[in-house]
């Protein structure tokens, strides 16, 4: 079985994909790491205990773009030690491939990720070293764990836990890529569901789509206003932009909303 590192600067996505790691049977531990700085000491740890010894790393999961240096310049470190871990990089970009096979990367996965594509590089892993391989058990997607809980809730998941936030008490979602950040009165959740998929989902819920950015609940808003041909809502204490193809249509749907 594997004893995993994960290394992301951006810590929604590095408790998710700890999650991951830690449902796959192959993974017997999967600790993290939030900066460069920070998994190089844990890796220094685990080269001094040896292979075999207590703090031992087989595989290091690495994104590529963080402050300070990058998940290719950690690798190009690791490379010149006697035995380093073995390297997988995890990353939004397609772009540095080549570099990652030059060093001598295990597997090349984008974000975001798909637990049956690092289930893959879990594999690869696992052959390079001579691990057995064990069969891990099916786990639900995302989507069908929604599905499951009924329409009046949306599964959210952090750190390996599940909980589970009543789309009622969202106040707006916001894109970031294929992910989207739902945002409540106490706090925000990242889920791997595109914006648009929401949309789709939530527009009988009375959500609206504002931007291209941003999908608001009606009942949510609290204000809104033009100011020198910008429109923007207020939302709890959040202001949002209105893009101009969707503003006329929010302003006729808010006098509806208004005088229903």
């Amino acid at each position: 079985m594997l004893r995993v590192l994960a290394v992301d600067d951006e810590k929604p996505l590095l408790e998710e994909l700890l999650y991951l790691l830690r449902s796959d049977p192959r993974v017997r531990s999967a600790e993290g790491a939030s900066d460069a700085t920070e998994a190089l000491r844990r890796v220094t740890r685990a080269l001094e205990s040896g292979p075999d010894g207590p703090d031992g790393i087989d595989v290091v999961f690495l994104d590529i773009h963080m402050a300070g240096l990058t998940g290719l310049d950690i690798a190009r470190l690791l490379a010149g030690f006697a035995r380093p871990p073995l390297i997988v990089f995890v990353t939004a970009h397609e772009g540095f491939a080549v570099q990652a096979f030059d060093l001598k990367a295990v597997d090349y996965v984008l974000k975001p990720v798909r637990p049956e594509r690092l289930a893959e590089a879990v594999r690869r892993a696992c052959a390079q070293l001579g691990r057995a391989e064990v069969v891990p058990a099916p786990r639900p997607a995302p989507e069908a764990a929604v599905a499951d809980r009924g329409p009046e809730q949306i599964a959210v998941e952090l750190g390996g836990v599940t909980r589970f936030v009543a789309i009622a008490d969202i106040a707006y979602v916001e894109a970031q890529g294929d992910y989207a950040r739902l945002h409540t009165g106490e706090g925000s959740h990242l889920v791997r569901i595109p914006l648009s998929t929401l949309e789709e989902r939530w527009a009988a819920r009375g959500f609206v789509r504002i931007h291209r950015r941003h999908l608001v609940a009606l009942a949510r808003i609290d204000e809104l206003r033009l100011d020198s041909g910008t429109t923007t809502v207020r939302v709890g204490s959040a202001e949002l932009q209105v893009s101009r193809r969707h503003a006329r249509e929010l302003r006729d749907l808010l006098m509806r909303h208004a005088t229903g």
